[in-house]
């Protein structure tokens, strides 16, 4: 395969952790879960950024090699191309804020950047991407350079519980299915409120439970046990708790929904082992059974850190529990919203 695949893959496992201490950390992040699994929320949540910054190490590379630059889901039509959706996805939030060209929008919550290089192409608006893991904000500078956006769009390394911006700073915000990570919903909201211009909006798609998830049912605590431990995340918020929190925050409500319920091709099918596609061939059974072996040999070679398996277990582990929760109704990648911060600041 090309540099682009096993042995770009190779290069990238593990991010900025150091190449021997990657099985470390991955046996580390596991541990986390184990212990904190049934524990006290507010422990969970204790640890919650550094747990997320090293599963984005852990996980980046895997997400480039089956994903491309957005690691993200979207509403699908019937003949539209995974790749198509994701980018018409992306020009829906644009769309949706109303970016014009020279407006300074923040991304929150950015990745490596794939969503903030189309919505800045799209609008010609100029992007800033909040992110607080240093290989994200290192990948994406150099993807930037290749887009020729470095003008337009930069990277700001910080925590979006706390970021590092004046009062009133952006025309618009948003973010897509990055705040998940939020161990406060309220706290992370109100920290995007306050960097946002009165009267501008904050728009995003947020991984939530729906209506239909009992958390007193076995099987689908289950489901969301499995989400948890393979997508970084400490707890999954309720539609209900989120728009509560963006109330709490100050945000007026202009709408919410959530799109997978009108989409037309499962927003999962590409995660769905069942379901065979060549555009979507490293997540099919045969292209994880393919990859997982490629990366076993890898890890023999010594070309990728050993602890490259356990990553991309880790990742089936993740793609397993989504495929369930989106089967079953209970879980939602894609429930959008677009709240406004009021002309009168009072807050």
């Amino acid at each position: 395969m090309s540099k682009a695949g096993a042995l770009g893959l190779a290069s990238r496992v593990g991010g900025s952790i150091e190449k021997n201490a990657v099985l470390y950390a991955v046996e580390e992040y596991e541990k986390y879960h184990d212990y904190y699994g049934g524990g006290e929320e507010e422990e969970r949540k204790a640890e919650c950024t550094n747990m997320a910054n090293i599963y984005y190490d852990l996980a980046t590379g895997f997400y480039e090699f089956g994903w491309g630059e957005s690691f993200h889901f979207a509403h699908r039509w019937k003949g539209e191309s995974l790749r198509e959706s994701m980018k018409r996805y992306e020009h829906f939030l644009a769309l949706q804020l109303g970016l014009k060209p020279g407006q300074k929008v923040l991304d929150v919550g950015c990745g490596i950047g794939g969503p903030l290089r189309e919505i800045s192409r799209f609008s010609s608006a100029s992007v800033t991407g909040l992110n607080n893991n240093e290989y994200q904000i290192a990948r994406g500078m150099e993807l930037n350079c290749i887009a020729g956006v470095d003008k337009t769009c930069n990277f700001v390394k910080a925590d979006f519980m706390k970021m590092p911006f004046p009062d009133n700073t952006f025309d618009a915000v948003y973010a897509i299915e990055a705040t998940c990570h939020a161990p406060d919903a309220h706290g992370c909201y109100k920290e995007i409120y306050r960097v946002l211009e009165p009267g501008q909006c904050f728009a995003a798609y947020e991984w939530c439970m729906t209506d239909v998830f009992d958390p007193n049912n076995r099987e689908h605590k289950k489901v969301k046990e499995e989400i948890q431990i393979g997508d970084g995340l400490s707890d999954i918020r309720s539609t209900g708790e989120v728009i509560e929190a963006l109330k709490q925050a100050g945000f007026e409500v202009m709408w919410e929904k959530n799109i997978a319920v009108d989409s037309p091709v499962p927003w999962y099918l590409p995660l769905d082992k069942s379901h065979f596609s060549l555009s979507s061939f490293h997540t099919t059974a045969i292209g994880r059974f393919f990859t997982g072996n490629m990366v076993k040999c890898l890890e023999f070679m010594g070309l990728a850190p050993k602890g490259s398996g356990r990553v991309q277990k880790l990742l089936e582990r993740a793609a397993d529990g989504l495929v369930e929760g989106g089967k079953k109704g209970i879980f939602t990648p894609m429930y959008f919203f677009l709240v406004r911060k009021p002309h009168s600041d009072n807050q």
